[in-house]
C-alpha cells in the first residue's frame, strides 16, 4: 500500500520519519498531475508547494494552528491532506471541490480565498483574536512573492512586524534562485540559527543575563543590536527584519528535513516570524517546470506529453487576443496609447503588445490599485492609457476609479476581460460586479461588445468619441452566435426583430448571442441590443414604452446592475406593462461550465424562449 493510501488527516502525517514524507511528497506529485490533466487548474504552483505543505503538517496541529495560503489557489496538497483526498476528482466539476480554499469545505480552510495579498492582514487579526481569548496555537501566512507585490500584503507586514505575536509568515520565492549575495557565510548562518539546539540554547542565555541585577536587560539589548548588525553585514538585505520580523532564509523549499526544522524554530518563537523559501514552479513535472505559465492555470492535458487537449482550439482567437490586436493597430497609428496591467499580459492578451512597443507597456505586478492610479498620472500627462484586468480583480480599484479617474475627468481606459460568468473558476472570479458598481461612477461610460469587429470599434468609440473615462467589457472565450449580415453601426444599441410587437427583449454582451438564436423560434418579438449600457441612450425607452412585457436579460449581478438601472428608466417614463430582470440575484456563483451557469440562471437560448411564450401567455 502506497503512503498517501494511508493519509486521511494531517494527524496521519505525526508518525511518518523524513524518508516517508519524501516519498508521500513524490505520490501526492503523481496524484496530483493525474488528477488535474483530467479536470484542470492550478498545477505548476501547486507543484511548487508540495514539500512546504507536508512539513507545515508535520510541525502544526491544524485547525488549531491556523494555516492561510495566498492565493488559496496553492492548496491541492492541503486539500489531499486534510480529508479531501478521495473526492479530489470533483476538483473544479460542478458540485465538487473548489479549486481553492472554501470554509465549507473544512475546517482546515480558514478563508475563502481567490484574490492575492491578503493572507497578512487576516493571519494579524486571527492572531490578535487568539491572544485576545487566550486560545493555543500558531497563524501561519503562506504568500508568494507574486502576491507580495500587492499593496495590501505591505500595509500588513508594516502592522504585523512591530506586535508579538503567534504570526508565522512563510515567503514562497518561486521566481529566482538564492540571491546572489548569499554566499557559503550566510547559508552557514542560517543553518545554525534555524537549528533547535541552537534557538534553545540562546533563548536559555538571554533568561540568564536576564537575571543579572541592574545589567542584565542591558546586556541582552546590547547583544541583540550587536547581532541584527552582524546579519545585516552577512545578509546584505535586512528588509523583513527592518519591519521587526525575525527573519530565517532563505531555505530550500523542497528540502522537507530543512523545512520541518525551521518550521520549528518558528513555532517556538514568541515574536512575529518571516521563513523565507525558495521553490520551483511545476516541481516533479518537467513540461510544467519548462511552462510555469502555460501550467499556471490549464484546462485538461495529456498527462504524458503535457501538450493541451484539444490544443488547436485553446489557440483560436479569442477576446483577449482580439483586444490585444487592437491595442497593436491603435498603438501603430497614436503614439499616445499606453498598455497597462497588473501581472496579467497573457491572460489578457498583451504579448505581442509588450514586445512591439516596450516602451509604452506597463506590468505594476499584482497591484490593480496602484495600476488605476498610476494610469491616472499617465492621462494627466497627454498619454491615453488602457488598463487591461479580469472583471474580479478590478472590484479591487473602486476607490481608485472615483478618486484618481472620474473625480480628475481622465481620459483613462478599462479594458475589463472576464466579464460574465467564468466557468470552474468558482464565487471568486466570476465577473458580474463590474456592471454595478461602475455604474454608480460619476462620468463613466461602459461599452458592452458581443463581437470581436465591435470589440474594435468601441475602443475607437471609447477613445476618441467620448469624453472622460471608459470601460469596455467582454467575456472570457470565443464570441458566439451573430445574426447574419449584423455589422456594428457606432449606435447605442440596435433593434431586431418585429419592431412593433408587444413583447420585447432588452440585453447586451454575450447574452445577446443567446437571446438573437432564441429570436431565430420566437418570431413575433422585438430584440434590442445595448452597445452603450452607461449611460442609457433613452430614445429606447420611447421604443418600447407601449410594450406590454420587457424582459431584460444581464449576465451579472441583480442589485445596481444595468437591467435595474433600464428598469428605473422605464418606470419614470410612466411604463405599465411587466418588467422582468433576468439574472443573477444576490448570490455567488459557484464553479461549473459556463454553459450550465446560463442554464442555471435563466440566460441560455431555451431559458428565453421559455420566458417570452410565458410573457405571450403561451
Amino acid at each position: 500500500m502506497s503512503i498517501l493510501e494511508s493519509i486521511n488527516s494531517p494527524k496521519d502525517l505525526k508518525k511518518l520519519n523524513i524518508d516517508e514524507l519524501e516519498q508521500l511528497c513524490c505520490e501526492i506529485r503523481e496524484f496530483m498531475i493525474d488528477t488535474v490533466s483530467k479536470t484542470g487548474g492550478h498545477l505548476s504552483s501547486n507543484l511548487g508547494v508540495v514539500e512546504l505543505t507536508v512539513a507545515l503538517h508535520k510541525v502544526f496541529n491544524s485547525p488549531t494552528d491556523q494555516i492561510v495560503f495566498d492565493v488559496g489557489h496553492q492548496c491541492y496538497t492541503h486539500k489531499i491532506l486534510t480529508g479531501r483526498k478521495n473526492e479530489f476528482s470533483t476538483l473544479r466539476q460542478e458540485d465538487g471541490i473548489s479549486g481553492f480554499t472554501r470554509p465549507v469545505e473544512s475546517e482546515h480552510d480558514i478563508f475563502s480565498s481567490g484574490h492575492s495579498s491578503t493572507s497578512v492582514s487576516e493571519c494579524i487579526g486571527l492572531a490578535k483574536a487568539k491572544q485576545i481569548k487566550g486560545d493555543k496555537g500558531k497563524v501561519i501566512a503562506v504568500i508568494g512573492d507574486g502576491a507580495l507585490t500587492g499593496g495590501l500584503a505591505y500595509e500588513a507586514l508594516n502592522n504585523a512586524g512591530n506586535i508579538n505575536s503567534n504570526l508565522v509568515v512563510i515567503l514562497n520565492d518561486n521566481n529566482m534562485s538564492i540571491s546572489p549575495n548569499v554566499g557559503s557565510m550566510a547559508k552557514n548562518l542560517t543553518t545554525i540559527r534555524t537549528s533547535p539546539k541552537y534557538v534553545t540554547f540562546k533563548s536559555k542565555i538571554q533568561r540568564w543575563l536576564a537575571k543579572i541585577p541592574r545589567i542584565g536587560n542591558q546586556i541582552c539589548r546590547t547583544f541583540t543590536l550587536i547581532n541584527t548588525k552582524i546579519r545585516k553585514r552577512v545578509y546584505n538585505a535586512t528588509f523583513f527584519e527592518d519591519m521587526g520580523f525575525r527573519y530565517y532564509g532563505p531555505i530550500d523549499g523542497h528540502d522537507i528535513d530543512a523545512l520541518i526544522d525551521v518550521l520549528n524554530v518558528a513555532k517556538a518563537h514568541s515574536h512575529s516570524v518571516l521563513i523565507h523559501i525558495n521553490t520551483v514552479k511545476g516541481k516533479g513535472y518537467e513540461p510544467a517546470e519548462k511552462n510555469p505559465t502555460l501550467f499556471h492555470g490549464i484546462g485538461k492535458f495529456d498527462r504524458k506529453t503535457g501538450i493541451p487537449v484539444g490544443a488547436q482550439k485553446v489557440s483560436a482567437k479569442n477576446f483577449s487576443s482580439a483586444f490585444g490586436e487592437t491595442m497593436c493597430k491603435f498603438a501603430e497609428k497614436d503614439s499616445r496609447i499606453c498598455c497597462v496591467t497588473a501581472a496579467m499580459a497573457e491572460g489578457t492578451g498583451l504579448v505581442d503588445f509588450s514586445k512591439k512597443y516596450p516602451k509604452r507597456f506597463f506590468d505594476v505586478g499584482i497591484a490593480e490599485q496602484h495600476a488605476v492610479t498610476f494610469s491616472s498620472g499617465l492621462a494627466k500627462n497627454g498619454m491615453v492609457p488602457v488598463f487591461a484586468v479580469y472583471s474580479t480583480f478590478l472590484q479591487r480599484s473602486y476607490d481608485q476609479l472615483i478618486h484618481d479617474i472620474a473625480m480628475q475627468n481622465l481620459k483613462v481606459v478599462l479594458a475589463i476581460d472576464r466579464a460574465g460568468f467564468v466557468g470552474e473558476d468558482g464565487e471568486s472570479h466570476q465577473g458580474i460586479f463590474d456592471t454595478a458598481f461602475i455604474n454608480s461612477v460619476v462620468g463613466m461610460t461602459i461599452f458592452a461588445p458581443t463581437y470581436y469587429d465591435e470589440l474594435e470599434a468601441m475602443f475607437y468609440d471609447g477613445i476618441y468619441k467620448t469624453k472622460g473615462a471608459v470601460a469596455i467589457r467582454y467575456p472570457r472565450g470565443s464570441e458566439l452566435f451573430k445574426p447574419d449580415g449584423y455589422r456594428y453601426d457606432h449606435k447605442p444599441y440596435e433593434i431586431f426583430g418585429n419592431e412593433s410587437s408587444r413583447i420585447c427583449i432588452v440585453t447586451y454582451g454575450r447574452e445577446f448571442s443567446n437571446c438573437a438564436e432564441a429570436l431565430n423560434e420566437l418570431g413575433d418579438v422585438m430584440l434590442i441590443k445595448l452597445n452603450k449600457i452607461k449611460p442609457i441612450d433613452l430614445s429606447v425607452i420611447d421604443l418600447i414604452i407601449n410594450c406590454s412585457s420587457v424582459l431584460f436579460f444581464e449576465e451579472g449581478i441583480k442589485s445596481g446592475g444595468i437591467g435595474e438601472s433600464f428598469g428605473d428608466a422605464l418606470l419614470k417614463s410612466h411604463f405599465v406593462g411587466e418588467y422582468k430582470h433576468i439574472c443573477v440575484n444576490d448570490e455567488f456563483v459557484k464553479q461549473a461550465p459556463v454553459s450550465r451557469q446560463m442554464q442555471k440562471y435563466g440566460l441560455d437560448k431555451e431559458s428565453v424562449i421559455k420566458e417570452v411564450q410565458n410573457a405571450k401567455g403561451e
